[in-house]
């Protein structure tokens, strides 16, 4: 694969468990569970939390790479922005997952959803919406519209959802997401803002007997590398980027 870091300003693996039932937030429960990610991670060690029964966990953000995991009533999240290698997050990811089962007594039953999300940011000061366009193409039936006359393009974010089986309980959702306005465009001032591309990987539904809250995972993680390597980056990422450096 090659080296996202040479192709973004910044990219995060995170993982993404929904679940039926409320999950345990009694602050032995809760600080038992941070302390063995700890422990793990002992640069993650700024715990707060955000808002009612929500718990977060992270390292400090001064270096531009750091990981972060949280707890939320129906969810738990980790992350890692900016790591060295993708198997750097993806480890975080497995310790998190191997955990909950004992430290937050989440049953194999109890999966609304399992998620793995890639995102990747480019700094771009411009139009974003129109970057896209001319990165990635507009279809025939739309390209008519703006072709040869004086419209601008103030939104343009496609996206694609598709299944991964007959039975679409795994699915994955490529979406790109600017951060222009109509505003931006009437007046000429770009500020420099991210413009992301998403990569989401997730099945629904609860774990088979044969399966753990990691090797559900590790099958998701390996989806997304091979839509990545076979699509993602040949025909999104590096089109943006070179879209960016010839700007």
């Amino acid at each position: 694969m090659v080296d996202i870091r040479s192709l973004t300003d910044d990219f995060y693996i995170n993982m993404n468990l929904n679940t039926e039932m409320d999950l345990p937030s009694g602050r032995d429960t809760v600080l038992h569970f941070f302390e063995q990610v700890r422990k793990r991670y002992p640069k993650m060690r700024n715990f707060y939390s955000r808002d009612r029964n929500e718990f977060v966990l992270e390292e400090d953000k001064d270096g531009g790479s750091y990981r972060w995991t949280s707890v939320e009533p129906k969810r738990i999240l980790s992350g890692h922005v900016n790591p060295s290698t993708f198997d750097e997050a993806v480890e975080q990811h497995r310790f998190v997952l191997d955990q909950i089962p004992y430290a937050l007594s989440i049953s194999p039953l109890d999966c609304e959803s399992l998620n793995a999300m890639y995102g990747f940011d480019f700094t771009y000061s411009g139009n974003h919406n129109q970057l896209v366009a001319d990165a990635l193409g507009l279809p025939p039936a739309l390209e008519r519209m703006v072709q040869g006359s004086d419209n601008r393009i103030i939104g343009f974010e496609p996206a694609i959802q598709c299944s991964l089986d007959d039975e679409c309980r795994t699915q994955f959702r490529l979406s790109i997401e600017t951060r222009t306005s109509a505003y931006h465009v009437r007046t000429g001032e770009f500020p420099e803002e991210q413009l992301s591309v998403y990569l989401t990987v997730r099945r629904f539904g609860s774990l088979d007997e044969s399966e753990t809250y990691v090797t559900a995972f590790e099958r998701l993680h390996d989806q997304a590398v091979g839509l990545l390597d076979q699509y993602v980056i040949g025909n999104i990422l590096e089109p943006l980027k070179q879209a960016i450096t010839i700007r």
